[in-house]
């Protein structure tokens, strides 16, 4: 059984730690502290987005966490009120292939109804073949457009 639990201020440890681990698989820099900060600030705004804990459990086993998600939100008038970005989805690699990625993307196109989100964005690394046939097969669509980035 897979379940989600909004992240909690006890629970950043948890999550920062899976993230060094999630951030390692592509080799992006991650500053911990940097990450529990913005954490506090996410978790005390609601209006910024939402993050969970992703627990799994079978008849033989209690619940433990095997990865997270992290929602963020965006105003957009050309899909007409509040969009998301589906900033992370993280799944540990010992428990990936046995269907909590898509009850994960269930989970989260339920969420996204609750909170009136017109649109859900996301983005992937292209060499990450497993997670593309994920999100194909879940209804999501690659964008014609091309995503850009300026940093400050």
């Amino acid at each position: 059984m897979t379940t989600f639990q909004p992240l909690t201020f006890s629970q950043i440890e948890t999550i920062t730690s899976m993230m060094q681990d999630f951030y390692a698989i592509d080799n992006y820099p991650i500053d911990i502290d940097v990450s529990k900060k913005l954490f506090q600030e996410f978790i005390a705004d609601e209006k910024l987005g939402k993050a969970y804990l992703i627990c799994h459990s079978t008849e033989k086993s209690t619940a433990e966490v095997v990865g997270y998600l992290i929602l963020t939100y965006v105003f957009s008038f050309e899909y007409q009120g509040r969009i998301a970005f589906l900033d992370e989805l993280y799944i540990k690699e010992s428990s990936r292939g046995k269907g909590i990625g898509k009850q994960a993307l269930d989970f989260i196109k339920e969420q996204a109804s609750l909170t009136n989100v017109k649109l859900i964005y996301l983005e992937l690394e292209n060499h990450n073949e497993s997670a593309q046939k994920l999100y194909l097969a879940n209804n999501f669509e690659i964008h014609n457009r091309k995503l850009l980035k300026l940093k400050l």
